[in-house]
């Protein structure tokens, strides 16, 4: 990668916080996490650097991830950068997408289909 993708994750775990940011450092990409959904809302309108792909539980505490997601894409200048929502929640991947998502992650997951992801969006958002 000529310039490190910035990828956003947001959990209330962390150690999902702390596996992913590892993996995704490994791959050369240059993470951020949260453990709140509004948190990293938050940040995302106070600088001017946007990420090139958010990945997001969606059960956040007291939060849920897909009224994030809902409102990072009300702002035309967020509305392009693709969100992936992760859940244990198996049967809510359909949810997920209906609220803004690219796609939906069930947990537990695999940290190899997470960077493979991870990859994909971030070198199609740049497009």
């Amino acid at each position: 990668m000529s310039k490190s993708k910035k990828i956003v994750v947001v959990d209330d775990s962390p150690a999902i916080l702390d596996s992913v940011k590892l993996m995704l450092d490994m791959e050369g990409f240059e993470v951020s996490n949260y453990e709140r959904g509004s948190d990293m809302f938050n940040s995302l309108m106070e600088t001017s650097t946007k990420p090139d792909v958010i990945l997001m539980d969606m059960w956040l505490s007291g939060e849920d991830g897909r009224d994030i997601c809902k409102m990072i894409k009300q702002h035309q200048e967020f509305k392009d950068i693709p969100v992936v929502i992760m859940s244990a929640s198996r049967g809510l991947g359909d949810s997920a997408i209906e609220s803004g998502a690219i796609d939906f992650i069930p947990k537990p997951f695999d940290l190899g289909e997470i960077v493979e992801k991870i990859r994909y969006y971030s070198s199609t958002s740049a497009e």
